[in-house]
Order: structure tokens, then sequence, then C-alpha cells
């Protein structure tokens, strides 16, 4: 029987294992948590998924040579790097990819180009149990609710039923039906993607074709929870509640799923039927192995793994050890930074403006993981209303963002017309630019400011906040930050110049006080 693994080998790998496993135990716990959600828990299947593709490439894999390749160095170095950019910046996806760097790395050296290229879709496929950002996601989630709400309305509209839409509420007369996170179609969204991507692998044919089967995956799934939405709309005034909830809301989930693979089924028949590959146009693996060497792979004709430890996985684990002593040394360790007085202490009076405070409700304090807020009703002389909010994180972990009202109001029903970026005074004879935009909701429209007060840094998007908390938390050791939103209501009649107006000289009063409270 010939032996695979030697004993340095197996202790190579079982030193590889132990120092991932140090580096990454918070990022596995938050990966498998992200599998417990109902809208990633087909990811349990993909590490079954990979392993059978690889062990259908068994044959193929041990007839090719194992060659050690310095080549494998690149995806470490990248690997390292986006490590410590996910351990600082507090991104949960840098750090997967950063694990999947180091496994690729690992093979790489070890087996060399030839035998990695034979099992690479799978390897590329071990990508899919990653789940996306949190900002990509909420965007996400939310486009997805809003596009299929808008599809299942023409769709009942087409039935004949009195139907309109505010946001992602949908009025049917008789009741409102909420599209919520759940029927947003993102639950077999990325499981149907994945499926396309699979289908496309085993198909045989031109590769325009593969393409087309993975990229109608998004068309598809969009249309299906676009009918299933209707389809409660239509049982609704026949069942009442239960056709939107319990067994019959699960059943449809699963009903459309299945619809929704069978069109990509179809779809493969059809493109097999009516576009038939010419001879040489189907695009399979070539057989030359020796095709694609890297110049700087060193030859071992031995098939199987080497049987000793290669200088390559030797650098990989030295720099590992080096990032696991430079965490336990504390190099990722935030300085939490309060406040400078809490919002307890935040002025009911602003230059005229007298407030009044709310409450927000703990089901979303729990959702924005805020450390203090500010929810305050400022009135005016003349009745004028602007609504203030101030959410104040002390450090954005790993797995915390910073919600956006881009992402949030439309949620709710409004419409957000005319983003912009503009300049505002900020009191200090100087200027700060900040986002502004038009909320609609059916008659009613109301003017919003917004920014992002970070360390001192006025910033305007969730990218923007991504690169200095990485930023700051290598040079500053801290990431803090808040989110500032102004809205007033604009009466009947009114332009938005005048509410421009107002809010200007809000935020002209405000920002100072703002100094007094957030850390610079």
């Amino acid at each position: 029987m010939r032996k695979v693994f030697s004993l340095p080998i197996l202790c190579g790998l079982l030193l590889f294992l132990a120092l991932a496993s140090c580096m990454y135990r918070s990022t596995t716990a938050y990966l498998l948590s992200n599998w417990n959600s109902d809208d990633f828990t087909y990811s349990y299947f993909i590490p079954v998924v990979v392993a059978y593709l690889i062990w259908e490439k068994r044959a193929e894999l041990a007839r090719e040579p194992a060659q050690r390749s310095w080549a494998g160095m690149l995806p470490a170095l990248l690997g390292i790097l986006f490590y410590w950019m996910g351990a600082l910046g507090g991104e949960f996806t840098i750090m997967f990819v950063s694990l999947w760097l180091l496994c690729v790395a690992a093979l790489w050296s070890i087996m060399g180009w030839r035998k990695l290229r034979v099992i690479i879709f799978p390897v590329f496929m071990a990508l899919t149990m990653v789940p996306p950002p949190v900002v990509l996601y909420n965007g996400l989630t939310l486009r997805l609710k809003l596009m299929s709400s808008q599809i299942g309305v023409k769709m009942l509209q087409l039935c004949g039923m009195s139907a309109y839409r505010e946001g992602n509420v949908i009025d049917l007369g008789f009741t409102k039906l909420q599209v919520v996170d759940a029927c947003s179609g993102l639950r077999y969204f990325f499981p149907l993607i994945v499926l396309g991507i699979l289908l496309a692998y085993f198909f045989k044919g031109a590769l325009w074709k593969r393409i087309l089967i993975v990229l109608s995956a998004v068309p598809v799934s969009i249309v299906t929870n676009s009918m299933r939405i209707a389809s409660v709309g239509i049982l609704y005034q026949f069942m009442g509640a239960a056709a939107a909830e319990g067994f019959f809301h699960d059943f449809s989930g699963w009903f459309i799923f299945m619809v929704s693979l069978g069109v990509l089924v179809l779809e493969m028949a059809v493109l097999k039927r009516i576009f038939p590959d010419k001879d040489g146009e189907q695009h399979e693996p070539p057989a030359d192995g020796k095709a694609g060497m890297s110049s700087v792979e060193e030859h071992d004709q031995r098939p199987g793994l080497l049987s000793h430890v290669a200088p390559q996985i030797v650098l990989i684990l030295l720099l590992m050890g080096l990032s696991v002593a430079g965490v336990m040394g504390g190099g990722t360790t935030q300085n939490r930074v309060p406040l400078k007085k809490t919002f307890a202490e935040f002025p009911e009076t602003v230059a005229g403006w007298s407030g009044k405070r709310q409450v927000m409700e703990k089901m979303f304090l729990d959702e924005l993981g805020l450390n203090d807020y500010l929810l305050t009703d400022f009135r005016n002389g003349s009745g004028e209303l602007i609504n203030c909010y101030i959410g104040f994180n002390d450090s954005q972990t790993k797995g915390k963002a910073t919600h956006s009202p881009e992402s949030c109001l439309p949620g709710s029903g409004w419409e957000l017309r005319d983003p912009d970026r503009i300049q505002v005074p900020d009191g200090t004879g100087r200027g700060i630019v900040i986002n502004r935009a038009i909320m609609v909701k059916g008659a009613e429209r109301q003017l919003t400011y917004y920014w992002f007060d970070q360390r001192g840094r006025i910033l305007t998007d969730l990218y923007q906040i991504k690169f200095y908390n990485f930023l700051d938390s290598v040079i500053k050791k801290r990431t803090d930050g808040a989110l500032v939103r102004l809205i007033t209501p604009l009466a009947n009649g009114e332009s938005p110049d005048g509410a421009d107006a107002r809010l200007k000289g809000f935020v002209r009063e405000l920002y100072p006080v703002l100094n007094r409270f957030l850390p610079s």
C-alpha cells in the first residue's frame, strides 16, 4: 500500500490546523452562527459538495505528479494581509477569504499547479459557503424585497385585484401585506445561484451557455418569489392570515424553489436542443496535464503528495505563527472610546428649537447594537419639526455594520429620491459634505440630511467607513463612530428649498454642540 502522508507532512498539516484554529476561532464561530440562520442553512451542504467534487477527480488527481511550488507564496502573503485587514478593520468576510487563501497556498505549495488545477473548481466552490459582507447583504435584502413587491403587485393587478405598494408594504384594500426579510427571496436566491453554478459545471456545452445558466438564476429567483407574493395576496381573501404564515408559507417557499430549479433544468434542455454544440465547442479540461506548468515549480515525478515538508510550507507556518503571536500580544486589541458626555446630558433646546425625547424600541436597539443614542423631535416657534437621530458605537467590531438610512428607510415604505451630496455650514466657519435626499411615501414628503461622524472625519458612505476603520484601527487603535440623521417634513405646497434652509440652519447650530459629545 502506497504511503501518502509521511510523518513530517502529517505534523505540518496538524500544525497548520492548530494555527488556523487560533487565528480564525471567532471567524469560524461567526460563520457557523450564520449557517444556523434561515438564509444560509444551505451552506452546511457546501463542504459535502466540495468533498464529492474532489473525490470525483481522485483518479486524475492521483495521476498527476506532486511538485513543490514557490508560486503558492503569493496567496499566502495575500492571506496574511487579508487576515490583518479583517482583524483590524472589523470585517468577517475578509477573514473568510484570508482563510481560503491560506488553504489554497498550502495546497499549491505541496501539490503544485498541475495537481491543484485538477480540483480548481471545487476549491473556488468552497467560497460559496461564505456569507456576503453585512453591508452587501443588507442592501441586497432590501432591493430583493422591493423588486419582489413591485413585480408581485403587477401580477396581482394583472389578475384583476386592486393592489398598490408603499415600499415593501402591499395594500390590497381588505388587508395589508408586509414583505419582510423572510419573504425577500434571499433564502433561495443564494442556494439557486449555487445550484446554477453546479448545473453549469456538469452541463456539457459551450462556455457562453454555462455563463447564461448561472446568470439566469438571478431573474428566475426574483420572478418566482414575486409569484409567491402574488399567490399569498390572491389566497389571503379565501384563507385569511393562514395564507401568509405557518405551513402554507413554508410549503410555498419550498414549492417555489423547486419551480425555480425546474426552470433552470428546462433552460439547459432548451439550450441543448435549440443551440446544439458544434464539434470542438464543448469546453472540457485539457487532457494534457503538462499545460499550465509554473516555472517556479520543482519537479517530483512521484505520484501523490511529497514525502517531506516543503520549505514553502515552513514559511507559511512561520507567517501564521507570527500572526498568532501578534494577536495574542494584543495586536488587534481596540480601544473602546466612550462619548465625551452621555446623550442623557444633551441640551433640550438648540438655538430656539425645543426638543422632546423619544425612546427607541428594544428590538431596534438590539439590531443596531448601539452604546448610546439620541432620538429627539425638535420644534421651533412656528411649529416646524426636525427629527434628530444620533447613534453611537464605541467600537465597530467584526460582524457589526453601521446601518445607513439608504438601507433602513426604504424598508419602512419611504422612497429616497434625488440622493445627493451637498456642503453645509457647520457653525465653525467651515463646511461639511453630507448626504441629502427627498423621502416620499404616498402624498407625504420629507427631506433628510445624514452623515457619519467617524473619529473627527465626516464620511458619506459605508465603504469609506470600512476603509477608515481599518486605517484607524492600525494607527489609532480605535473604531468608534456615529451616524447623524436629520429629517424634516415638507408641508403641503412647500418647496424643498424651504426645508433645505431649515435643515442647514439647524446643522449650523447643532454641529458645535455635537463636538461636545462625540469623540474627536
